[in-house]
């Protein structure tokens, strides 16, 4: 959207009264301004500013106590313009409103290397370089919620008023007991121009995933990613209940996971994943590759938070040993089948928890560093990757915290800075999440991740 289209839809949209402007922060929070819709046009020309220090806050909105962006720099600003998005209605809110996704900026109009959105633009950058194109789609899983009491429920059926505490897997029924939710979240995604495919009903108490369509942007499928999001949770309190992206909520019930399909277009379109047959190329497997590679050293990416690590565990539809397959939902990386033509990568290890950008970042810098470097993976698994004798994701927060600071791959991917502030801001949550009781985890990570 251009500056012109941006201030038309204003002048289009009379009743839309205030807008928001919100960058994401490296927890994947949206963080930004109320501005009356009568001041737009100066954003949209100018920009705004706020502190840096705002995209390196903690999962609590408060400063990292021993970051360099704060007291030590004077808490100085940064510089946020539009993205290429424009303006999208805001349809959990009540007032009509509209939001404007903003990315921040130096002084000297240099991308600000701690903004995540700029991480994943950075990656796309080396793809280009290459004359290559990744094509990204993203399976969400999520939970509706009854928080109002002391233990979490799932919300009462608006259909019957009973409460039916089962898993329903892949149920009719269990989508058209909130057929009222979903039918208003579609046609949210369809006026916020989300391409929301697929809903099924999934194996956790009250879980259900849907899949956004595949595209070659992979920037705005992080975005896409990114407002999805947002717009579950705030939607979901609308109608009575909450949405959680929450990596584990129930400890006998199945985690929600981000699942990620790419594949790779070359400069004259080919897939280059593409051999014709089931296997894949070579560009295929050194892709793999990498992922295998980086995978422990990006855990903390993929599962950020200390719950993450609840659905990490064996036997609980969430991958835990270092192994890809064909067609085998056990396995960290899968290939699916199908058609040649379509040949992709999934890789099934972030939680539904994750930052998007920086979750696509590591998943396709990964691939990127595979296929430069033209390394083979190991042999494909067959049958039950729980089973197998396994190197393994890290186990616990720590450990990750520790593999990602120690790594020699994350700064192939991530800018120095970024990788610092990240690091600090995980080691204050971990901190700060030791003194709370596990009833205070959960309430925390309810309503943000």
């Amino acid at each position: 959207m251009s500056s012109l289209q941006m201030k038309n839809f204003l002048r289009k949209n009379p009743n839309v009264r205030t807008i928001r402007v919100a960058a994401c922060d490296l927890n994947g929070q949206p963080r930004g301004k109320r501005v009356p819709s009568r001041f737009a046009d100066k954003i949209v020309e100018n920009g705004t500013r706020f502190p840096v220090s705002v995209l390196n806050l903690d999962i609590w909105g408060e400063d990292i106590d021993d970051s360099p962006l704060v007291f030590e720099s004077g808490d100085r600003d940064g510089v946020l313009f539009p993205t290429e998005r424009g303006f999208l209605p805001m349809p959990w809110l009540e007032a009509p409103t509209a939001l404007l996704p903003i990315w921040m900026f130096r002084e000297d109009g240099r991308p600000y290397e701690g903004d995540p959105r700029h991480a994943l633009r950075a990656v796309l950058d080396r793809y280009k370089a290459r004359g290559l194109t990744p094509v990204v789609a993203v399976e969400l899983e999520f939970f509706l919620i009854d928080d109002s009491g002391r233990t979490l429920e799932v919300p009462i059926s608006p259909r019957s008023g009973k409460r039916r505490k089962a898993a329903e897997t892949m149920s009719i029924r269990a989508l058209d007991t909130f057929d009222i939710f979903f039918t208003d979240l579609y046609d949210a995604c369809e006026a916020m121009d989300i391409p929301a495919d697929t809903a099924i009903s999934e194996a956790g108490l009250g879980q259900f995933e849907i899949n956004l369509m595949h595209g070659d942007d992979a920037l705005r499928a992080a975005d896409d990613a990114w407002l999805f999001k947002w717009l579950v949770k705030g939607l979901a309190r609308r109608h009575g209940f909450a949405a959680s992206f929450m990596a584990k909520p129930y400890e006998d019930y199945s985690g929600s996971g981000m699942h990620a399909h790419f594949s790779v277009l070359d400069e004259k379109g080919r897939n280059v994943f593409d051999d014709g047959g089931s296997k894949g190329t070579d560009t295929l497997r050194h892709a793999v590759e990498g992922c295998l590679s980086a995978m422990k050293d990006s855990a903390l990416i993929f599962a950020p938070h200390l719950n993450s690590y609840d659905r990490l565990v064996p036997g609980a539809h969430a991958p835990t040993g270092l192994c890809w397959a064909y067609e085998n939902r056990t396995a960290a990386i899968r290939v699916p089948s199908g058609a040649p033509a379509a040949r992709r990568i999934e890789h099934r290890v972030s939680g539904g928890d994750v930052n998007p950008y920086l979750s696509l970042a590591a998943i396709l810098g990964a691939a990127l560093n595979g296929i430069e470097d033209g390394r083979e993976p190991p042999e494909p698994i067959t049958g039950n990757a729980y089973a197998l004798d396994l190197d393994h994701m890290p186990g616990n927060w720590s450990d990750a915290i520790e593999h990602f600071e120690k790594s020699e791959i994350m700064p192939r991917i991530f800018p120095e800075e970024l990788i610092r502030n990240y690091l600090l801001t995980k080691k204050q949550e971990r901190h700060y999440m030791a003194e709370l009781s596990p009833k205070e985890q959960v309430e925390i990570y309810l309503d943000t991740v």
